[in-house]
This record gives structure tokens, C-alpha cells and sequence, in this order.
């Protein structure tokens, strides 16, 4: 069994798989498959439990025998013989308890390993989305759910599962014994509801008030600069104390609660093996149990009410567990991006743009407004328009970040945005208005952060003509980049951004902004890189507003409030333009 949980691939079930019929990853066949690995991992150990319940009735058994034969017999053969099988009988229930913790550890690795890489997709897409805060969120609940099966709280519900075999043991030594033993559940029971009643509610609000203030600290923190330059440090860290001290406020009177409840229920437990041990003591002194019968009901009672105990001590790490898988089927269901499983080959056709429509998650009114356009291989089309006329938005459409709302982006007949992510990057290259390295080399972040051919990268550096600046680093291509490592200035990222786009030759470029941070040598260097993609058979799309960048498109479009307005050759579009306006102008605006 453990090897099947371990061995299961990711990317297939035994009785079912993640990819859909029509080739796409299915998140509800990801979430059913996490939930079957539950459920088997969680039978296969309820059988276990059974036979390790068994297992614990030796140590009162092995009492009842020494007190009540043993000593009035005085048999030193019969003392070894049960001693011998007593020590057999716990060296076996070790055995199956290290197994069945084995079951749990396979079972959270399981987990891990079939959602990692599903959540981490899910988390690119909800910060394009949403901000890295509701990315960052699922990623931690999978690891603190991890965390959660492979520890003994996550036991204690089966063992409670199978306390009616120390009930039945019980009312066999005495019906008074079950009698009490059935009260002990009872008022355990009871302080388990109790215990959810008064702190479900408050954890949940604890919980969603801590992450949401995480959240909005870590959003802050990523505009530091201008915190700091501009003195908005106390008036944020005021804002962050008071929805942090709210959080905190709910999660100490959660855990009071908790605590109080706790203690309560251990008094009850002290108390009933009390009252166990003088109700054996009066019925032995009746003559109605033995002496051994007395001890061994003490044993059983402590081993009947023991795991209702740990379920309620533990019971805020089931909450928390439960409400952090819940968020995770919400990222599944909602952030991952249903796309093809299959790799789609290395494209050259046209770039066609057919009645696309996008409207933001929430917003009725749609952005992209209904625009068909299409361009060949070799064509540069510069791409300008007012601010918020939605030129970005349709950048990321056209790299298939993006989801339309209706109609799409197709690359040689092939749906950008369902196209496989690791082929799609092999015939794409990007580059953001908002320019970031990723934590590595240089060299790492221009090959995609794969282990390439460095001729590859060098031919990428060259044609971005970054080369010889990348030479003047200390490290050269091996300079570390990214937080807490050498700082490059705006125009060094982006030209190494560039290098990136344009590494492995890909067939469709989006440049967004791409001279933003650029000076004229940086700026004239872009456009040979581009005329050379062009002359490569690459389909280019540039988002510019300074005018001399567009001298290299061989089309323009001109976007305003999401409609396409202007369409054609760039000599032909500048020259319909309003009568007045200088062509760079019309460019620029």
C-alpha cells in the first residue's frame, strides 16, 4: 500500500487521470485524486488501528492474569509464559504503529507531490490575477497540510473509531464498568462539541484576519523605496498593528477557549479513572470482581478515553487543516488555468486575433472589446493607444496569460492560452512593462532558468547586445541577481529581460514597453535586435510610447477604450490620422 501511495504518479491516477478527454488539465479530477489518496491512505489505517487497539488490550490483560492468577498461584512458569507473550504482543503493536505512521507520512507526501506543481501553476496564475498574496497563500496550506498528516493528531480520530472494543472489554469485566465507561464517552463527546461551538467560528475569523494582514504587509513591503523616501512608515505600521492586534485579539480568545475546554476535559478524565478505581475497589470489596479486574479496568478506561482527549486538544489543528484544504480545492477550482497537457509543437504559422473579448474577473465591462486582427511571420506591428486604452491587457492576451472572455488568440491555428506552457515558452518570448529577475545567475535567468546550452544563451546576449555588458559584472554570466544580490539598474534588467525574450529564437515576441528604461544606445540596440527577429521570420508586437521605436514596425494599430481604430501600414495609418498632428505624434499619443 505504501509503495502505491508513493509510487501513484503525479500526473495519472490508477482509476482515473488529471488530463481530460480533450487533452486539458482537469482541476476536479486533481482535487478527486488528492481525496482518493485520503481515503485509501485513511481505510488502510483504520485496519490498522483495529488490530493496534487489539494490541493495547495486553498491558490490562497481562494485569488481570498476574493479579488474579499469578499471585494465588504462585507460578513462576505462568508469570514467564505471559510475560513472553505480553512483550511479543507490544513488539508487534510497535511494528504496526510505526507502519501505520509510515501510511500517514506516505499519504502527506503523496498529497504533496500530486498538488505541488498543480498549486504552483494555480499561484503564477492568482498573481496575475489577484497579487502574490492569494499565489503565496496555498502554497504555505500545502505544506502546513503536510505538516498536519504527518503528525499523531491526525490519529487520534481513528483510535477513538475503534473505542467500542474497550467499551465491550469493559462491561465483560463488570456492567458497571461499561456503565461508567459509556458516561466517560458521553461527557467527552459533549465537551468535543462544546469545544467546536465556542472556537470554530473564532478561528476561522483569527485565520482569514492573519492572512489577510500578511497579505497587505507584504504588498507594502514591495514598494519599501518609496515607504521610506517618503516617511509612510508609522502611518503603515500603525494600520498593520491595529489589523494584527485584531487578529491576535481572536486568536487569544480562540485559544482560551481552546485551552479551558482542554483543561476541563482532562479534569473529567482524572476524575472518571478516580471514580473507576473506588468503583472497582467497592466491588471487589463485595466480591463481585477480583482484584486484577479492578486494575485492568483502570488501564482500560485511560486507554477508552484517551484519544477523545487528544481530538479535543488537538482539535484547532483540525480546524486549521480542514480550512487550509479548503482554500487549497478553492485555488484548484478557481486559479489553476485549464490548459492542454499535451506539448503542441514548434509553430511558424500566422498570428490570428478573432473577435477577442476580455472583461476582468467581477467586471461586466469588458476591456478588450471585440478586436480581429491577424499578422504573418516577419511582420513587426507597433501597437499604441491612450493609457488605459487596454494595450497591456491585450499583450497578455496575446502570450496567453490571460483567459478571453469570448473568442481568442491562435498561433498557427493553436489557442495561445491552452497551449502547453513549456512548448508555448519555447515559441514565445515576453517582456513585461514591469521588468523583474528571477533569484539566480544571469545566465539562469536568460536561459528560462533551465540548464542550457550556453551557446544559446550567448547568442540570446549578443543579439540583445547585452554581451559585453554582462562581461563587466563581477561573476560575468554567473553573477548572482534578485534580492539580497548585486543591484542592476532599471536599463540592465531590461536589457537582460530582453536577452530573455529573445532566447531559443522564438517565433511570436511581445514587447511591452520594452524601451522604457532604455537610452538611446540601449534604444538603438533594441531596434537591430528587433529588425533581426523580423528578419529571423518572428512575429513582433511592440508597445511603445517613444515614437522613434515604431520607425522599425512594419504595421500599426491603434487601440482606444478596447476597440481597434486604426489598422494597416504603418506609413498608411500615420497618414490617415487626424490632419494636424505630426506622424510622431500620432505615434507618441
Amino acid at each position: 500500500m505504501l509503495d502505491t501511495v508513493r509510487k501513484n504518479p503525479v500526473g495519472k491516477g490508477q482509476n482515473g487521470s488529471v488530463v481530460a478527454q480533450n487533452g486539458t488539465l482537469n482541476p476536479r479530477l486533481l482535487v478527486l485524486q488528492a481525496r482518493r489518496v485520503f481515503v485509501v491512505t485513511l481505510l488502510y489505517a483504520a485496519l490498522l488501528s483495529a488490530c493496534i487497539s487489539l494490541l493495547q488490550l495486553t498491558m490490562p490483560l497481562y494485569m488481570l492474569q498476574v493479579y488474579d492468577r499469578v499471585l494465588n498461584s504462585q507460578s513462576i512458569d505462568s508469570l514467564t509464559a505471559l510475560t513472553v507473550l505480553a512483550v511479543a504482543a507490544l513488539l508487534v503493536y510497535g511494528v504496526l504503529e510505526f507502519i501505520r505512521t509510515l501510511s500517514f507520512q506516505a499519504m502527506g507526501s503523496a498529497v504533496t507531490r500530486r498538488l505541488n506543481l498543480p498549486l504552483l501553476t494555480a499561484a503564477v496564475q492568482a498573481s496575475v490575477d489577484q497579487g502574490v498574496s492569494r499565489a503565496t497563500q496555498s502554497l504555505r496550506d500545502l505544506t502546513e497540510l503536510r505538516g498536519f498528516l504527518t503528525s499523531p493528531a491526525v490519529s487520534a480520530p481513528l483510535d477513538a473509531a475503534w473505542s467500542p472494543i474497550f467499551l465491550g472489554a469493559l462491561y465483560l469485566l463488570h456492567p458497571l464498568f461499561g456503565v461508567v465507561g459509556t458516561i466517560s464517552v458521553a461527557l467527552l463527546l459533549c465537551c468535543g462539541v462544546v469545544t467546536d461551538l465556542l472556537t470554530r467560528q473564532l478561528m476561522k475569523e483569527a485565520n482569514q484576519a492573519n492572512i489577510e494582514s500578511v497579505s497587505k504587509i507584504g504588498a507594502s513591503l514591495r514598494h519599501a523605496e518609496a515607504i521610506e523616501a517618503m516617511g509612510m512608515l508609522p502611518a503603515l505600521a500603525k494600520r498593520w498593528r491595529a489589523a494584527q492586534m485584531h487578529a491576535l485579539d481572536l486568536l487569544e480568545t480562540s485559544g482560551s477557549r481552546s485551552r479551558a475546554m482542554s483543561s476541563i476535559t482532562r479534569v473529567i478524565r482524572y476524575t472518571i479513572q478516580v471514580a473507576t478505581l473506588a468503583a472497582g475497589a467497592l466491588l471487589v470489596l463485595k466480591q463481585e470482581v477480583t482484584p486484577g479486574a479492578m486494575m485492568a479496568s483502570s488501564v482500560l478506561i485511560g486507554r477508552l478515553l484517551q484519544p477523545f482527549d487528544s481530538v479535543i486538544e488537538n482539535w484547532r489543528q483540525w480546524v486549521l487543516a480542514v480550512a487550509g484544504w479548503r482554500r487549497i480545492e478553492t485555488a484548484l477550482n478557481e486559479d489553476l488555468a485549464v490548459r492542454q497537457a499535451m506539448p503542441t509543437p514548434h509553430s511558424d504559422g500566422d498570428l490570428v486575433i478573432d473577435r477577442l473579448v476580455y472583461a476582468a474577473p467581477g467586471v461586466d465591462v469588458p476591456i478588450i472589446k471585440g478586436i480581429s486582427f491577424s499578422l504573418a511571420p516577419g511582420e513587426v506591428l507597433g501597437l499604441v493607444g491612450p493609457s488605459a486604452a487596454g494595450k497591456s491587457t491585450l499583450a497578455r492576451l496575446l502570450v496567453g496569460i490571460l483567459k478571453p472572455t469570448s473568442g481568442g488568440v491562435f498561433l498557427d491555428g493553436n489557442n495561445v492560452y491552452l497551449w502547453e506552457r513549456a512548448s508555448f515558452g519555447r515559441v514565445a518570448g515576453y517582456l513585461p512593462q514591469s521588468v523583474s529577475l528571477l533569484e539566480g545567475t544571469i545566465r539562469d535567468n536568460i536561459a528560462r532558468m533551465e540548464d542550457s546550452d550556453p551557446h544559446r544563451v550567448l547568442e540570446a546576449a549578443r543579439q540583445a547586445e547585452v554581451h559585453e555588458m554582462i562581461g563587466r559584472l563581477p561573476l560575468g554570466y554567473d553573477t548572482p541577481v534578485g534580492d539580497g544580490h548585486l543591484t542592476l539598474s532599471g536599463g540592465q534588467r531590461q536589457r537582460i529581460a530582453l536577452a530573455r525574450c529573445l532566447y531559443d529564437r522564438p517565433r511570436l515576441i511581445v514587447l511591452d514597453e520594452p524601451n522604457a528604461n532604455l537610452d538611446a544606445v540601449g534604444e538603438r540596440a533594441l531596434i537591430r535586435a528587433i529588425e533581426k527577429a523580423r528578419d529571423d521570420g518572428a512575429i513582433v508586437v511592440m508597445i511603445a510610447h517613444r515614437p522613434t521605436i515604431m520607425e522599425v514596425a512594419d504595421k500599426l494599430l491603434v487601440l482606444e477604450n478596447g476597440r481597434i481604430t486604426q489598422f494597416g501600414q504603418r506609413t498608411d495609418v500615420v497618414a490617415s490620422m487626424t490632419s494636424g498632428q505630426s506622424s510622431r505624434e500620432v505615434v507618441a499619443s
